[in-house]
């Protein structure tokens, strides 16, 4: 039996909020209009169907309700979904396939156990469901591609048979297709699909193989309502229960991307939805140094300030005020824990320098400059990748600044610098637009050159006076 570890109350309660996708308003139409109706006798006639899938079909139709319908199945389930199967790869016509996968995606729907029926059919064929349909997914009709990628899910996930590596693999390569698709119309489709299937655990680790995590993040960057922005953080949210994935997630760059939503966001449940994340991460990952890191990097986003904001509202959903009082108690405890050497390393690995004291602080950067060398000069090569790269005027500021002060109060600095091609990436900075970019980069530069450190001190502050009085 496949793992699930998201409660039926939360799938329940995630259901009925999901907003009415382009694909439903289709099938409703299809359902609803009777011109989408084939005439399965004309078919019958003209040979176009056999006698045994007329004779299903036809009764299937006209069975009045569940009880019914349940009687049609279970009459004969193996003619049901062999007619069902052919019904689909069979029948040329893309208004007929538009109406039974509709029809199909419903019985599914209907009652989750119907999955077994198909299942059971395809064993005795030595074949596995999804085996039939892959042809489906590459017709033109982008409503009967995105149908089929819904029923694709439902029997992945309705029933206990799961889908095999092979096909899994080329499963989620087909919905990641989609989702990176500009344009695409039926993108919720393809993100709820992508929820249910991310609930199974034994399907997370492949979709995190083919790169899943860098795909939700992308879509999140791009321009996603929030209904998107909900779906695609829910799909975060499931991969992030199990540990080893939950690692992988924070070193993503995820709680960066999330943070920014947050701090602009204002509907509700997107926000539930990364507040239930990132306690999923904090929980759920044992490495105490990567758990202290996400925490700091929650901070960094400003997510105590969102915190303080809805802890004073008081909601009645038991879940979110226990995740708002979790997550205060975790982050409040980690600022009080944070070292200035904490700050700045969190800091500069997320590539969003700014000027917080810890930069201009001579006593930081005595204490401290030699520890930008720990881990084969990690913070070191960060800075100097954000010279080469950024296009943002304050992070390049405070990262020429820091590589002048590194210079300054390490004895060895310069050498190391040039070694990693960092003087190089601080003088083309001295021709840039900017003037404070120009200004930095030429404190830095001569930080590299000079090693009298009072003189150039008094000569800086003659300069910075010489403009004041000229400006004035």
């Amino acid at each position: 039996m496949a793992a699930r570890d998201v409660s039926p109350h939360q799938i329940a309660s995630v259901d009925m909020i999901n907003a009415t996708s382009k694909l439903q308003i289709e099938a409703a139409d299809v359902r609803n209009n009777t011109t989408n109706k084939p005439n399965w006798t004309s078919y019958l006639r003209s040979q176009l169907i056999p006698q045994d899938e007329y004779n299903f079909i036809s009764s299937y139709e006209a069975a009045k309700d569940r009880h019914e319908r349940d009687e049609v199945l279970n009459r004969d389930p193996n003619q049901a979904a062999h007619a069902m199967i052919s019904l689909v790869t069979d029948v040329a016509k893309d208004q007929i396939i538009r109406y039974v996968l509709t029809l199909f995606d419903d019985m599914l729907q209907e009652d989750k156990s119907r999955v077994d029926i198909f299942h059971a059919y395809a064993r005795k064929q030595k074949r596995t469901i999804w085996s039939w349909f892959q042809g489906t997914l590459t017709r033109q009709d982008a409503f009967i591609v995105n149908q089929m990628s819904s029923i694709f899910a439902k029997l992945a996930c309705f029933g206990t048979t799961l889908m095999e590596e092979k096909e899994l693999s080329h499963y989620f390569g087909f919905l990641l297709d989609q989702l990176k698709s500009p344009n695409n119309e039926y993108i919720n489709t393809t993100a709820r699909c992508l929820q249910m299937m991310l609930r199974v655990d034994e399907y997370r680790v492949q979709f995190v193989k083919g790169d899943g995590i860098a795909s939700l993040l992308s879509a999140l960057n791009g321009k996603a309502n929030f209904q998107l922005q909900y779906q695609l953080i829910f799909c975060l949210w499931s991969l992030s229960f199990n540990p080893e994935i939950a690692s992988k997630i924070q070193q993503s760059g995820a709680i960066q991307v999330l943070g920014d939503i947050l701090s602009e966001c204002s509907k509700e449940k997107v926000i539930r939805i990364i507040f239930a994340t990132f306690r999923n991460i904090l929980e759920k990952i044992d490495d105490r140094d990567i758990q202290k890191l996400s925490a700091l990097q929650m901070v960094q986003c400003k997510t105590t300030k969102t915190l303080e904001l809805m802890d004073a509202k008081k909601f009645d959903d038991t879940d979110l005020q226990e995740d708002i009082e979790f997550l205060s108690e975790k982050l409040h405890a980690s600022v009080q824990d944070l070292s200035s050497f904490d700050e700045y390393c969190t800091e500069v690995r997320s590539g969003r320098l700014q000027w917080s004291p810890v930069h201009k602080s001579d006593k930081f950067w005595r204490e401290n400059a030699q520890r930008l060398n720990e881990k084969n000069f990690e913070l070191l090569k960060i800075l100097i990748k954000l010279l080469e790269n950024s296009q943002d005027i304050l992070v390049l500021c405070v990262a020429a600044h820091d590589i002048g002060e590194y210079v300054r109060h390490y004895p060895r600095g310069k050498n190391i610098i040039e070694q990693f091609q960092g003087k190089q990436a601080v003088m083309r900075l001295l021709s840039a637009e900017d003037p404070n970019v120009r200004y930095h980069a030429l404190l830095a530069v001569q930080k590299l050159m000079v090693h009298n450190w009072e003189y150039l001190g008094k000569q800086i502050e003659s300069e910075k006076t010489g403009d004041i009085v000229a400006a004035n």
